[in-house]
């Protein structure tokens, strides 16, 4: 399973479009529910040496992801023809109550998360950017390779 920093050391200008697309507003994770069907959640990705989310304990996004660990995040698209170009990941979640890393991810998150927030950290192993050239899409994807 490829950290955020992993994922940056193999695919560093993926990596970077993503943070850049990741940190300019909000991003969209898509869980699993309990019957199958797909969730769509509005979230603020921390990114470090992970990919980070807090969430509220009762979050029906961390339910689900407790029970079923795939997750895709996409971020938003600046408008309808996909200006600013479009990132997304998937990979597994983890509940994460090590204290070090809940640190570690309050440190770089761009807001101050409460302390009752519980902490998930993702793996990354796919990744899909699109940028359009004159109307034409530029596509790039990266695979983990484990």
């Amino acid at each position: 399973m490829t950290s955020w920093h992993e994922f940056s050391q193999q695919a560093p200008e993926l990596a970077a479009f993503g943070q850049a697309r990741f940190t300019s507003g909000v991003a969209y994770l898509g869980t699993v529910r309990a019957d199958g069907s797909p969730r769509v959640h509005p979230v603020t990705p921390i990114l470090g040496e992970q990919l980070w989310l807090f969430m509220e304990p009762t979050s029906p996004k961390g339910k689900d992801l407790q029970r079923d660990p795939r997750y895709t995040l996409h971020c938003s698209v600046d408008d309808s023809s996909g200006g600013g170009g479009e990132f997304y990941v998937r990979g597994h979640a983890t509940l994460n109550t090590d204290p070090h890393i809940r640190e570690q991810a309050v440190r770089a998150a761009s807001y101050g998360p409460d302390d009752h927030y519980i902490l998930f950290t993702f793996t990354v192993e796919f990744a899909f950017m699109n940028i359009y050239k004159d109307g034409q899409p530029n596509v790039r994807r990266w695979q983990s390779p484990t």
